[in-house]
């Protein structure tokens, strides 16, 4: 039988065995909204490099108190110094034994963990009434995000937050007050790009298979580490960062950039979900991991009195995008935050968009970059009929704090989040498969390709962590 015919068989069994129903029975109500003036309770499970980054902004804000740390790997260096820090808080190597003898301790966790690991440690955590601040992309897959998405109304007194902090800073309060004032309509196409290397770039793309095993260090709880995924053996490239890589694990450069990038005009424009992904150039495409260079197109219908609009995504060192006469210079902002794998490097064209609309057109950047009106000329035309731009009340951390005391609405839940995520997971599968993919968004099915509509669920999870998917 061919991998794909077995992956086809259990990913049947494991649509049939997900069902909506009965996700901790024994959960207890969230029943109390935390006073405008305590700290937070806090516990932070995945506490190195961006977890850790994610550890310390929540902590700056001055509006939590940091309860419980949890990592698969508390002994090494990348941990250890958080761990130093927070030294009066409960330490914990496991998530679910965390919450099962901290819990009564916790009001709301931060989960910085790889991508595939963020759908059960959240749904437990909603579950058991704890307020979730989650590292972009939501989830992995476009059935876990929905069923995301399903817990976040069900239990809807937890707030939720994903971590996409774009979303609190300026281009957020700018593209709403340039949308509502008429500045940005008609928008007929996007241009996202995202050209600085990654690192999985000059790897070897012939692979026929997944690196051999490695002997797991010591200090590392690795079966803890894949949580839901099939058993991989260990091995340095799937760990510290690496996991990202791999389809089995991340979302590659669209998932980490493409809600830095995309997430105001996503949510502004009204997207929802696109109706063709296609993949139009995936060079070094393999089976395991994501290609060199990749140029996806999404296409969303009209939506209301808007028309139709297309974006085209742009990853890879050398697939720079064309961009329009008058473009100027492409500036790295200086807000972004650094990989966790070192500083962004410039690129010929720094990530961002180009949005183009029947009478305008405007380039940005990524995270909170705020967008401009090219060429310079319309720009100084047009700067006397420009609203004038909120300031943000909050960072996102302290947006999402705030919220779990009831104070804010946090700007980036899981209703507007997930969709976008969604966006992701789809345009990962036309990559994967090197695809056309034809989407129908009343039944959230795809339509041509058997074999893709099964990874919209994927893969079943391993033994002992089936419970998650039942809501």
């Amino acid at each position: 039988m061919s991998s794909r015919r077995r992956f086809l068989k259990s990913a049947t069994l494991a649509t049939a065995g997900l069902a909506v129903s009965g996700l901790h029975s024994n959960a207890k109500s969230y029943s109390r909204i935390i006073g405008a003036n305590k700290k937070v309770n806090l516990a932070c499970i995945g506490i190195g490099n961006r977890g850790g980054e994610i550890l310390k902004a929540l902590h700056g804000t001055d509006l939590a108190n940091i309860v419980a740390l949890c990592d698969i790997d508390m002994g090494a260096p990348h941990t250890q110094k958080n761990i130093d820090q927070f030294s009066g808080a409960k330490k914990f190597q496991n998530f679910r034994e965390m919450l099962d003898k901290a819990g009564n301790e916790i009001e709301a966790v931060s989960i910085g963990v790889p991508d595939f690991s963020h759908f059960p440690i959240t749904m437990m955590a909603m579950g058991l009434g704890k307020h979730v601040y989650v590292e972009k992309p939501m989830a992995r897959t476009f059935y876990e995000i929905e069923l995301m998405m399903a817990a976040a109304k069900k239990y809807n007194k937890v707030v939720t937050q994903m971590g996409n902090q774009g979303h609190s800073e300026a281009n957020y309060f700018q593209f709403k007050a340039w949308k509502d004032a008429g500045i940005i309509k008609d928008v007929t196409a996007i241009t996202a790009h995202m050209n600085s290397a990654r690192r999985w770039h000059g790897w070897d793309t012939s692979i026929k298979k997944f690196p051999a095993a490695e002997p797991v260090p010591a200090t590392l709880d690795w079966n803890n580490w894949l949580t839901t995924a099939q058993y991989h053996d260990y091995n340095k490239d799937y760990h510290l960062g690496q996991w990202r890589c791999w389809y089995d694990f991340g979302m590659g450069a669209l998932g980490d950039w493409g809600a830095h990038i995309l997430d105001t005009a996503h949510q502004f424009l009204e997207l929802g979900l696109p109706y063709e992904i296609s993949a139009l150039k995936a060079e070094g495409h393999n089976e395991f991991f994501y290609p060199m260079s990749t140029t996806l197109l999404f296409r969303f219908p009209q939506r209301k009195k808007m028309p139709a609009v297309d974006i085209t995504w742009y990853d890879g060192v050398n697939n720079i995008p064309a961009v329009p006469e008058g473009y100027g210079v492409s500036e790295l902002d200086p807000n972004i935050p650094p990989a966790s794998n070192g500083k962004i490097q410039p690129a010929k064209l720094n990530p961002g968009k180009i949005i183009y609309s029947k009478e305008l057109t405007f380039k940005g950047g990524s995270h909170g970059s705020t967008l401009s009106i090219i060429p310079e000329e319309k720009a100084k035309a047009m700067a006397s009929k420009l609203p004038e731009v909120p300031k943000s009340p909050s960072n996102h951390f302290a947006n999402f704090l705030l919220a779990c005391s009831g104070s804010e609405k946090t700007r980036s839940p899981f209703e507007i989040a997930g969709p976008l995520s969604q966006v992701f997971s789809l345009g990962v599968m036309a990559q994967r498969l090197n695809t056309k993919i034809l989407f129908d968004r009343e039944t959230k099915r795809i339509t041509n390709n058997r074999f893709a509509d099964a990874l919209l669920t994927g893969a079943p999870p391993r033994k002992g962590w089936e419970q998650y998917y039942k809501l």
